[in-house]
């Protein structure tokens, strides 16, 4: 009993602490215990699926990379130095796996715990706020497309798929993509109310992945299909990590982290005030 006093007494001092302060109804500072409850859920039950996300991308730069690639000549980079196949969708397996890491983290895991575990209702009646909540599963899910963008590479680099030193931004670049996905796709869910609405999650992934410039350029289309695909999100994703890997850098790359910084202040923006009229009505 002791403990439990100790820990109700601890919660009343952090509300008391920010009581007063700038959004104190939205935030206590306390994103951390999200994270740490997240990594010992992934601990006891889920290290199962995050694996099988990291093999995913290996298994498309085998067949297709090393496969198809042995077919496949003439490919450029952007600035139009010719480079192997493998090297040319490796980094957009690499932004395709931070997506991914991020996206399911943020989709899936949070609808469950949602509408099923009724977690974020239980979490609310603590000192934590719903930019606490939103902070914590935005974070845990970049780290997960942390881990997958670190494994991804240590696979490309032996292999001769990063040319340049500038690849190394790389692996900063995939967090800042996973934290955009992981803020949209928390704003997201929290509208959706059924499995089947779920599906449609899915439903936009998989042709963007396809068609935003992963596996050929974008010029192989009609330009007002070109002008459609980067408006998507993973275009701008595969262009930057493309660019840091294959060490073609300019002040280009710069609209494609500010494209990214729109959608993170837009996503926490939304998620806080979804997750306050959900569940603090």
């Amino acid at each position: 009993m002791s403990m439990i006093h100790a820990s109700v007494d601890s919660a009343i001092a952090i509300a008391e602490k920010r009581s007063g302060k700038i959004g104190a109804e939205f935030y206590a500072g306390r994103t951390r215990s999200m994270i740490e409850r997240a990594f010992m859920a992934f601990k006891t039950s889920s290290w199962i699926i995050v694996l099988s996300g990291f093999v995913e991308p290996v298994f498309y730069l085998a067949a297709f990379g090393f496969g198809l690639g042995q077919f496949i000549d003439g490919v450029t980079d952007t600035a139009g130095n010719p480079i192997s196949y493998a090297a040319f969708i490796a980094p957009a397996l690499l932004a395709t796996s931070a997506m991914n890491g991020a996206i399911y983290d943020s989709t899936w895991n949070v609808f469950f715990k949602m509408h099923f575990g009724k977690l974020y209702q239980t979490i609310l009646q603590t000192s934590l706020g719903t930019l606490d909540v939103a902070l914590g599963e935005i974070s845990w899910a970049l780290l997960r497309g942390l881990a997958y963008a670190i494994g991804f590479m240590a696979v490309m680099a032996p292999l001769g798929l990063i040319p340049s030193w500038w690849g190394i931004l790389a692996i900063p670049g995939a967090v800042l993509i996973a934290f955009a996905f992981a803020s949209i796709g928390m704003g997201v869910t929290s509208y959706l109310k059924s499995f089947q609405q779920m599906n449609w999650v899915n439903f936009f992934l998989l042709p963007m992945f396809l068609f935003s410039g992963t596996f050929y350029p974008l010029d192989i289309y009609p330009e007002w299909l070109q002008r459609v695909i980067e408006a998507l999100p993973l275009w701008h994703a595969i262009q930057l990590e493309r660019a840091l890997t294959l060490g073609n850098i300019s002040p280009d790359l710069l609209w494609h982290v500010l494209y990214f910084m729109v959608m993170i202040v837009g996503g926490l923006y939304f998620t806080t005030r979804r997750l306050n009229a959900l569940f603090l009505r």
